[in-house]
């Protein structure tokens, strides 16, 4: 499974450096694309695993100034 994250930035909030830096720490690798940011998921995890996750996500970026949406999808719905 893998978690995509889509950030927007907010040009009284944080920067993309520290931003960047503070996903890069929770395991997010930056990506081009649709997306900005992608987990990869060692296996195939369940709703609640899926939430406690976006939690950490939301504290991470807590007070940075930016919005952010995630979306984990199962390897298989893209084919990979």
């Amino acid at each position: 499974m893998k978690t995509y994250l889509l950030i927007w930035f907010n040009s009284d909030g944080a920067s993309p450096s520290e931003v960047n830096r503070r996903l890069m720490s929770m395991g997010f690798l930056p990506m081009q694309g649709q997306y900005d940011y992608v987990y990869n998921w060692d296996n195939n995890v369940d709703v609640d695993e899926i939430l406690r996750f976006g939690d950490k996500v939301h504290l991470t970026l807590q007070n940075m100034g930016v919005l952010f949406k995630t979306e984990t999808i199962a390897n298989t719905t893209l084919g990979l």
